[in-house]
């Protein structure tokens, strides 16, 4: 087959996939909830490395030090609230509350004053984080039949990341009109944060249960039950995040190249612009045509944005290579919870996916405090380097074994 036949034929199966689907109206929501989060959250994330460092004095270590125990607090708890959902058969309110925290703890931010006041506004608005992930990515797919699964958190991620790039770009023209004012920007990141929980709260409907009885879901037996299927995804995940350190050194070595720091925050803006493009037609075309080769392109494609970073020299090669990392994204992260609830049983789906965040979160610290001391005391190439050479090893070991990352059985699915 010619090449240029063959990337037709992909397209068509892509543009049938995403026209024909008819998604159910609480993945919209929870999309638009998503979306109104993420300008909260990436107006404050886009511009707090360089608040760190060029208001409150702080370097790269402690950069990376706030970061790695921010989002391992939130992979830590992400585990405990998605085993509750599964006990408690209650998602919804454990989503209400983590959002809701996370927007409460918003003008911690805009009062800091040391890098210490930022850790703790960073380590509860993960803690809320913690909460509502698993609970959330459980909901979609008990509401989702498993033929749209990929569709339906491809649809979430890119409505997801509109917010993701709205974000930045809000923080970047409040930056230019007020003199690069940080505090300023933070206090806005408080409205969309607002109109989320609302929306969630208002517009979110729990699906009926449909069994009464409970289960405690972190006993051994159940934890046995997730199959191996299941803890084959987890090591990749692992391995893969080992060298997958905080965005925070992304947007350091886009200031390092040159990049104006008012401008910076644009980069968050190329990159979820081709990840919200890619998120949905990828996880629709991998309801078709599988998820495997799709991951393993991903993690190849991230593993050559690390090589970039480590040898660019201009800014405009940042540019691109923060529009790849965004096609990154969308091969991948969406495909990843699709796979975890291709592979567990329902009753389980919030356990599964706490225990997925919760492995990556135990690497999350060590990553990042490496990424930062890597940096200091050999230079940036060593840390872009790292991450490159992790995750060929998990390309590696899911080629190896790509028998687990086929599609669940009849009996699994039940």
């Amino acid at each position: 087959m010619k090449l240029d036949n063959l990337f037709f034929g992909v397209f068509q199966i892509t543009m049938k996939a995403v026209i024909t689907q008819s998604l159910p109206r609480n993945v919209w929501f929870l999309g638009f909830v998503s979306l109104l989060a993420d300008v909260n959250s990436k107006m404050i994330q886009s511009v707090l490395p360089l608040f760190l460092v060029s208001v409150l004095g702080a370097n790269l270590v402690t950069v990376g030090l706030i970061e790695g125990i921010a989002e391992s607090t939130a992979s830590v708890l992400k585990v405990f609230s998605g085993a509750l959902s599964d006990y408690w058969r209650r998602r919804k309110e454990l989503a209400v509350a983590g959002y809701g925290l996370s927007t409460l703890v918003t003008p911690l931010f805009a009062i800091a004053i040391n890098p210490a006041w930022v850790l703790i506004a960073r380590f509860i608005d993960r803690i809320g984080k913690g909460i509502r992930v698993a609970p959330r990515n459980a909901l979609v797919a008990d509401v989702t039949p498993e033929a749209q699964r990929g569709a339906a958190y491809g649809l979430r991620q890119s409505l997801d990341t509109i917010g993701a790039f709205a974000g930045p770009l809000v923080a970047t023209a409040i930056l230019f009109f007020s003199a690069q004012n940080f505090r300023l920007v933070f206090w806005w990141a408080l409205v969309p944060g607002i109109f989320a929980v609302a929306l969630l709260a208002i517009a979110v409907q729990e699906p009926p249960q449909t069994s009464t009885i409970k289960h405690n879901p972190l006993q051994w037996s159940a934890l046995k039950s997730l199959g191996r299927d299941y803890w084959m995804l987890v090591l990749v995940a692992l391995l893969f995040n080992l060298g997958n350190s905080s965005d925070a050194f992304l947007l350091l070595r886009a200031q390092q190249v040159g990049i104006n720091t008012a401008l910076i925050p644009l980069s968050f803006v190329v990159m979820n612009i081709t990840y919200g493009l890619s998120a949905y037609p990828i996880g629709a075309l991998s309801d078709r045509i599988g998820r495997l080769g799709l991951l393993v392109g991903g993690f190849a494609l991230f593993a050559l944005i690390y090589l970039g970073l480590a040898f660019a020299q201009a800014p405009w090669q940042i540019w691109i290579l923060f529009g790849f990392y965004g096609l990154y994204l969308g091969k991948t992260q969406g495909l990843l919870l699709a796979l975890v609830a291709d592979k567990v049983p329902s009753n389980l789906r919030g356990t599964a996916f706490g225990l997925l965040n919760l492995v990556v979160g135990i690497v999350l610290l060590p990553a990042s405090l490496l990424a930062g001391i890597l940096w200091q005391q050999i230079g940036y190439q060593a840390t872009f380097l790292l991450g490159s050479f992790f995750a060929v090893v998990a390309i590696v070991v899911m080629i190896g074994n790509r028998e687990h990352f086929g599609r669940a059985s009849v009996h699994r699915r039940k």
